[in-house]
């Protein structure tokens, strides 16, 4: 234990998220085989591209979920907080923990009401628009129901980012393990039972049961905090949180074009089918890199922290072991992955025919790769309340959107892969490099970030 802890890094939060994270790729194995015998090439690519649209959550958020985790963190830092959801400590920090909160509910009722009204129209005039580029397919009431469930999905989230701000990294990693397992459970149930379109919806019901439950039992504490009168603490949303969320919005919008553009351009193009092999070829290797993200992921607040204390050097050292270590984790399960997908194809498997072609398929891992560096250091350079890398991440969208056009209408995904790869090599870890030096090396010797709060 004291080995997993010292050399890998391992601690109850990356255990219970890479425990998530490896229950997501054991069955997501389980998926792609109920998938392959029980889903129409058709039917898998309208499964893949609606969890696509589903992600437009991602505009409606404007990255508060980010903002949130990072602001509850850093007034937590001047905090203690007992067992039994007690709170001591600074009287103002205690305020502004409490004033974050509500202004987080405020916002989020509104956003998940907008979220769904604008989602599901959304989606029946895209899938209307395109039925012609393949054979039919029941997909209306599964799409309502999808579109309708990731709504209260969608207003949980913030929930758990604030208490995750607040020190219960472990208990959220450990909640998102079990509502994985109950909500794969109740999609393997609709696909078994030959209702596969609406395994999306049910496994999103699975998360929110699980996720409701889990806030249910801490209600006390959050309830205490609703309460609380802040008076002269309120956190202002357009001083403080507004300058640094629009740029992390702007990056998490400029990342819905990168991650989810590739499943809804294929499936207007090419059609249903290869948006399918797209879609599952993109899930195996975004849980690549979201297993290996579990490392970095969940030091966020305890870097938040660090920060507010100044305690630059043990931040650093911290984050820098922990990226080796992962992308450690990343390079080992890249080079398992693409071994099973050549042995599948070189037996001509009908799995093989599911999912691109190993080449392909390989260049897609590199990406998935190169995005976790990425990824990581925007993590730990969010974790200062800075969101610098706003600009980069527009560039590298259009790239990515501009690349996936031309792509998807002459040469296909794997055009679409390779164009992926070289913008994320160079825009996305070359750029990422070159910020994540200049603005460590400045906020670390200037000060620019004392006190509880930095400019935008």
């Amino acid at each position: 234990m004291r080995i997993a802890r010292q050399r890998l890094g391992i601690d109850r939060a990356v255990a219970y998220t890479a425990f998530g994270r490896i229950w997501s790729s054991l069955s997501g194995i389980v998926s792609v085989v109920l998938i392959a015998h029980l889903l129409s090439p058709t039917e898998q690519g309208y499964y893949y591209t609606f969890a696509s649209l589903i992600a437009l959550q991602l505009v409606f958020e404007l990255g508060f979920t980010q903002v949130v985790m990072q602001l509850a963190s850093h007034e937590r830092a001047h905090l203690v907080i007992e067992p039994d959801g007690q709170i001591s400590g600074d009287e103002t920090a205690h305020a502004r923990l409490a004033s974050i909160l509500q202004l987080v509910l405020r916002w989020y009722s509104l956003a998940a009401f907008l979220f769904v009204v604008a989602l599901i129209p959304a989606g029946l005039y895209f899938f209307s628009s395109h039925q012609h580029l393949g054979s039919a397919a029941h997909w209306k009431a599964p799409w309502i129901c999808a579109a309708t469930v990731a709504g209260f999905g969608f207003f949980l989230d913030p929930l758990f980012a604030f208490s995750e701000g607040c020190g219960y990294v472990a208990e959220v990693a450990h909640m998102r393990f079990k509502r994985a397992i109950l909500g794969n459970f109740l999609g393997w149930v609709a696909l078994a039972t030959h209702h596969g379109l609406y395994a999306p919806a049910l496994m999103l019901t699975g998360q929110v049961l699980v996720g409701s439950t889990w806030l249910w039992g801490r209600r006390a504490w959050l309830l205490g905090l609703l309460r609380l009168e802040v008076g002269r603490c309120k956190v202002s949303w357009k001083g403080e949180i507004w300058p640094f969320q629009w740029r992390i919005a702007v990056s998490w919008i400029s990342g819905y074009f990168v991650y989810q553009s590739f499943n809804p351009i294929l499936f207007a193009y090419k059609g249903p089918a290869a948006a399918g092999r797209m879609g599952m070829s993109l899930s195996i290797a975004n849980s690549l890199m979201f297993f290996a993200m579990a490392w970095v992921s969940t030091k966020a607040a305890p870097f938040g922290m660090l920060i507010a204390k100044k305690r630059y050097a043990e931040l650093d050292g911290i984050f820098f072991k922990t990226v080796l270590q992962s992308t450690g984790v990343a390079l080992a399960g890249a080079a398992i992955l693409w071994a099973g997908v050549a042995y599948l194809s070189s037996i001509h498997s009908p799995y093989a025919y599911k999912i691109l072609s190993p080449l392909t398929f390989g260049l897609l891992l590199a990406a998935a790769i190169v995005n976790h560096l990425f990824a990581s250091m925007a993590t730990y350079l969010r974790a200062h309340k800075q969101e610098v890398l706003f600009q980069l991440s527009i560039a590298i969208a259009v790239a990515v959107l501009f690349s996936n056009f031309i792509s998807a209408r002459t040469v296909g995904a794997p055009g679409m892969v390779a164009g992926y790869l070289v913008i994320l090599a160079i825009l996305g870890l070359g750029g990422g490099f070159l910020y994540f030096v200049k603005y460590r090396a400045l906020w670390h010797s200037s000060g620019v970030l004392s006190g509880r709060a930095a400019e935008g």
